[in-house]
């Protein structure tokens, strides 16, 4: 089977436990994440979150639909000014550690692991966003940064 890139949709920004939280939605499906698997998602999002540390309080999430029973959710918080805190959590995925094969049934993922090839690129752009907006100013521009985002589309193709 050939590689294709999936879709990429981009919700607005949320606030979650004091962090303003971008958004990133990956699947193959054109109608998007299910709601019933984004409201299980965006619940455990709490505690993948790190306690603020003093960086402006800001943090992106990629949640993907993989094309099997898997979900995961990708939680990238800023730290110390320049490093990302990652916290994942999956559902549906027993070879992860999932209890069962439920895409609504999130855990925590304990393996060292920060992304798969279609979650990847949210990263290069945040990190892009984070030092035009936050870093390189005089003063930090939160809200420029908030509204920094990959467009939607695909995964991919963004030469």
């Amino acid at each position: 089977m050939a590689f294709t890139e999936k879709l990429l949709f981009v919700p607005p920004p949320i606030e979650v436990s004091g962090y303003h939280v971008k958004r990133y939605h990956v699947t193959a499906d054109p109608a998007g994440i299910a709601p019933e698997v984004e409201k299980a998602a965006y619940a455990v999002l709490p505690e993948l979150l790190p306690e603020p540390d003093g960086t402006p309080p800001a943090a992106f999430v990629v949640l993907h639909r993989g094309g099997d029973d898997g979900a995961y959710l990708n939680t990238y918080a800023w730290a110390w000014d320049n490093v990302l805190h990652c916290g994942i959590a999956v559902a549906g995925q027993p070879v992860l550690g999932c209890p069962d094969r439920d895409p609504t049934h999130f855990v925590r993922l304990e393996r060292p692991l920060i992304g798969c090839v279609w979650e990847l690129p949210p990263i290069l752009h945040e990190r892009d966003a984070w030092v035009r907006h936050v870093l390189a100013p005089d003063r930090p521009d939160l809200a420029a940064y908030l509204a920094d985002t990959l467009p939607e589309g695909t995964t991919g193709d963004r030469r």
